[in-house]
């Protein structure tokens, strides 16, 4: 007999991509952290019949009413959408779920670029999951027996991938990797995770200066992913296992991925000379020109190059190497993955202006947020200033905010 609650909850943070633009589903190497604004679920059971959800927000007017397996109505890009995936997965993986009410609550900005949605994800399927006793099971403990495990099932959850023995199901619509959940589940205040997801590690744990800041700019450009927007965000993905199946064909192999294609051509190598090798020409020359060609020589250049440098120049305190390397990361976002709006553009260049250490969009793109690293003492002036001088000198919306964080705690329980 599976032991159930009453009531359970979790909150789960939002996440800062310092660096490691769109590599994770590549399997490559990012620089990430947890910040101090999350989502929280409180699942409690009610009466009703087994696989019947409730959920209301503190925005929403109405309660969603979603029941396992059946179809939901509810229009592209509702948040009752994400529930409804959460809940058909977990049933799909541990049986049906007792009748069960979410009340969310969120203090974290919307398809900001922090996401939101993969917070919403993890908080309702932990608190699910807590309130059905299925995270005491031995299925569940053979197949998530870690925080970083946690992360791989709940970001398959969210994409519709499997898990070890956890079959998959329909996700989201989004195809990315397991970065966001990473971050937020395995994140530690004031560090920064530099990790890779092929295979999955956290490879080090980095200090986050003391005496630095970082200021969130949310441009007020919704980085949203229905529509024409889902299409722009799942190309790079699509892309690049294009390229990987090109590769595996043309060689005969069968890597998982291109970050293992990477290490099979430079070995464990990274920096300028590694991403400069003519060994990757074997690989390169398998690309079509223009848009496949610069999103592999992206992953390979952010991936390599960018990521380590900046976790070692994180840790060393220097700034001016920090400010270099977030300058050319997000140079290649604007050039390779074309991914960045001309508001997120006017953030990075007046963040610059207004003396930050560095400065890039994060995220998924095409709008979303901007963080600039800024000395602690100063950092409440530069964000009114920052928000000041957008809104006034490049038309930014009303909408936009900002805010001063630094690398926060992981997901946890809630009494």
């Amino acid at each position: 007999m599976i032991p159930r609650r009453d009531q359970a909850a979790w909150r789960v943070p939002g996440r800062i991509e310092v660096l490691g633009k769109h590599t994770d589903y590549a399997g490559g190497n990012v620089l990430v952290g947890a910040v101090d604004r999350g989502v929280s679920a409180l699942a409690q059971h009610i009466d009703g019949q087994a696989g019947e959800l409730t959920a209301t927000t503190t925005t929403a007017t109405d309660p969603v009413r979603l029941r396992a397996g059946q179809a939901h109505g509810l229009p592209a890009g509702h948040w009752g959408r994400y529930l409804q995936t959460v809940l058909d997965r977990l049933t799909s993986n541990f049986g049906p779920s007792v009748p069960a009410h979410l009340t969310i609550t969120s203090d974290l900005p919307p398809a900001s670029g922090m996401s939101s949605s993969s917070a919403l994800v993890c908080a309702c399927a932990l608190a699910l999951a807590d309130l059905n006793g299925w995270t005491t099971t031995e299925l569940w403990e053979r197949n998530v027996p870690d925080r970083l495990s946690l992360a791989g099932y709940l970001a398959g959850v969210e994409a519709g991938r499997p898990w070890r023995e956890l079959l998959g199901a329909e996700g989201v619509g989004t195809q990315g990797g397991s970065e966001d959940h990473t971050g937020m589940l395995c994140g530690q205040a004031d560090t920064l995770l530099l990790a890779r997801f092929d295979p999955m590690e956290i490879r080090e744990r980095v200090p986050f200066p003391s005496h630095w800041s970082l200021v969130v700019g949310v441009s007020g450009v919704l980085a949203e992913k229905t529509g024409a927007a889902l299409e722009d965000y799942n190309r790079g993905p699509r892309t690049l296992r294009s390229v990987l199946a090109r590769w595996n064909e043309s060689t005969g192999r069968e890597d998982t991925s291109l970050s293992a294609v990477l290490r099979l051509l430079v070995g464990e190598a990274t920096g300028e000379e590694a991403a400069g090798s003519r060994e990757l020409d074997r690989l390169l020359d398998l690309t079509d020109p223009g848009y496949e060609r610069r999103r592999v020589e992206q992953l390979v250049i952010e991936s390599l190059v960018l990521v380590p440098a900046g976790a070692q120049a994180v840790a060393a305190g220097d700034a001016g190497a920090v400010g270099e390397v977030l300058a050319r990361s997000h140079a290649l976002a604007d050039s390779h993955l074309l991914n960045q709006v001309p508001q997120t553009n006017a953030m990075v260049d007046l963040a610059r202006d207004l003396g930050a250490i560095g400065a890039s969009a994060f995220g998924a793109g095409w709008g979303g947020s901007v963080y600039a690293v800024v000395p602690a003492t100063d950092a409440e002036d530069f964000a009114a200033q920052w928000l000041t001088r957008y809104q006034r000198e490049a038309g930014g919306p009303a909408s936009a905010t900002t805010i001063v964080t630094r690398p926060g705690t992981s997901a946890s329980r809630l009494d």
